[in-house]
């Protein structure tokens, strides 16, 4: 039985490259977005209010880093 393979090279235009990099570039300040909202958030709250969601006021920059990028 013989088989036949083709494999070709993924040629990506300028165009490709550079949506690529926008649609990156627009998830980072997303993420950032989210990050910075979240900082703002938590930081309004009173110790009371933050003591309730059991965050201590030292968690909340790697609360937000945790809801902006998942780490």
């Amino acid at each position: 039985m013989a088989y036949v393979n083709t494999t070709r090279a993924a040629q990506s235009s300028a165009s490709d490259r550079f949506s690529g990099l926008f649609a990156g570039l627009s998830a980072a300040i997303q993420r950032r977005r989210v990050y910075t909202q979240t900082i703002d958030e938590l930081r309004s709250l009173s110790d009371r209010d933050l003591n309730d969601l059991g965050i201590h006021r030292s968690l909340i920059a790697s609360v937000a880093r945790e809801a902006a990028y998942g780490k």
